[in-house]
């Protein structure tokens, strides 16, 4: 289970960009955008930052 989180996170961080990227070709509204963006953000940084080796390794 423990490889399974970091690579859930990137799966749904590239659902987010694309996601933001659709929003912008259909002229969605600026902050919705922003806001897609930064979860996509969030999502990549968690599931790259879950991989690191931690204190319980």
């Amino acid at each position: 289970m423990s490889a399974a989180l970091p690579t859930l996170l990137l799966i749904l961080a590239g659902v987010l960009v694309g996601g933001a990227w659709s929003l912008h070709r259909q002229g969605a509204p600026r902050g919705a955008v922003v806001v897609t963006g930064l979860l996509a953000a969030l999502a990549t940084a968690g599931g790259l930052l879950w991989l690191f080796p931690g204190e319980g390794s």
